[in-house]
C-alpha cells in the first residue's frame, strides 16, 4: 500500500485561478484514488500547515509562492517546484534577464516605463502573474501612464506559430501548436474559455529544436520539478523564442502539460509517477 498523500489546495475564494486549480486538483485526486493511492485533501492555511509524510502542492501561482516559501522556511518536504525556480519564473523580468544571460532567445523586454524605444506593437503584461491575466497588446502610441512602472513589463510582439511544451525531469514532451491567428494574444480567456485547438507539431525537425530550446530554458531557470514552457516560432527569422516558463503549471489529465507528454510517448501513469517523484 502506498504511503498516504496529502494534496494541498487553494482555500476557496472568489478568484478564477482558485477555481481552476481546485477543479484540477479534484481531477488529480480522482486519478490517484482510482489507482489505489490513499489521498487526503487540505486547504493551504499559513498558520496550520499539514504534518503529512508526503504533500503534493496543487495551488495557483500566487498561493504556491507563499506556500513554497513557508514550507521551505519550516523545513517541510513537499512535491512541487523549488522556491528558487518558482520565484524566478513567477517574476517575468527576472526570468527574461536570466534567459538572455544564458544565451536563450526571448523577446526584447523592458519595464513598461522604459518602453519608448521598443518597436510597436508591444505586449504588456504584469511583471508578476500567471495564466496571461492582464496581458494586452498595444499596437501604437505611448504606454498608458498608469502602466509606466516597474510592475508592468513590455515586450516586442513576435509573429509566428505559438507553441507550448511540457518539461519534467529533464524530459521534454512533444510541442503542441496552438491554433491562433498570428498576432492574436493567448490570453486568459482563450486559454480557459475560448480554447483554441492544440495539436502535436507535425514538423519533426522543428519539434526537436523546440524541445532543445525548452530544455535549455528549464536548465537556465533552475526548473526542478514540472514546467510548461510557451514559445513562438517566429515566421520572419525562423528562430524559436521562449515566451514564458510556468514552473507551477496545471498538470491534470486535461491539461496541455499532460497532452504534450502523452504526445511525446509518456503514459499518464508515468507522468503521475514522475510528479510524485516515484519514477
Amino acid at each position: 500500500m502506498p504511503s498516504p498523500l496529502t494534496v494541498l489546495i487553494d482555500p476557496w475564494r472568489m478568484h478564477p485561478l482558485a477555481w481552476l486549480h481546485r477543479v484540477e486538483a479534484r481531477a488529480i485526486i480522482a486519478e490517484l484514488r482510482a489507482a489505489g493511492q490513499p489521498v487526503d485533501v487540505a486547504a493551504f492555511v499559513p498558520g496550520a500547515l499539514p504534518q503529512a509524510a508526503r504533500i503534493l502542492l496543487r495551488l495557483s501561482d500566487p498561493v504556491m509562492v507563499d506556500a513554497v516559501r513557508l514550507l521551505t522556511a519550516y523545513g517541510i518536504a513537499y512535491l512541487g517546484p523549488g522556491a528558487a525556480a518558482l520565484v524566478c519564473c513567477y517574476d517575468k523580468w527576472i526570468a527574461c534577464r536570466t534567459l538572455r544571460a544564458a544565451g536563450v532567445d526571448c523577446p526584447e523586454t523592458r519595464f513598461a516605463a522604459d518602453a519608448a524605444a521598443l518597436a510597436r506593437p508591444l505586449v504588456l503584461k504584469p511583471r508578476r502573474g500567471s495564466d496571461s491575466i492582464g496581458l494586452r497588446v498595444m499596437r501604437s502610441g505611448a504606454v498608458p501612464a498608469p502602466l509606466r512602472n516597474q510592475h508592468t513589463i513590455a515586450q516586442t510582439q513576435l509573429f509566428g506559430a505559438e507553441l507550448t511544451v511540457a518539461v519534467i525531469g529533464g524530459i521534454a514532451g512533444m510541442p503542441l501548436r496552438i491554433d491562433l491567428p498570428e498576432g492574436v494574444p493567448y490570453t486568459f480567456l482563450r486559454k480557459y474559455l475560448w480554447r483554441p485547438r492544440c495539436a502535436p507539431l507535425a514538423d519533426h525537425t522543428l519539434a526537436t529544436r523546440v524541445q532543445q530550446a525548452a530544455l535549455g530554458a528549464a536548465r537556465a531557470l533552475g526548473v526542478d520539478w514540472a514546467a510548461r514552457i510557451d514559445l513562438i516560432h517566429e515566421r520572419a527569422s525562423g528562430r524559436v523564442f521562449i515566451l514564458e516558463c510556468d514552473a507551477a503549471p496545471l498538470v491534470g489529465p486535461a491539461s496541455a502539460f499532460a497532452a504534450s507528454l502523452t504526445a511525446g510517448g509518456m503514459t499518464r501513469a508515468e507522468q503521475l509517477a514522475r510528479l510524485l517523484c516515484e519514477a
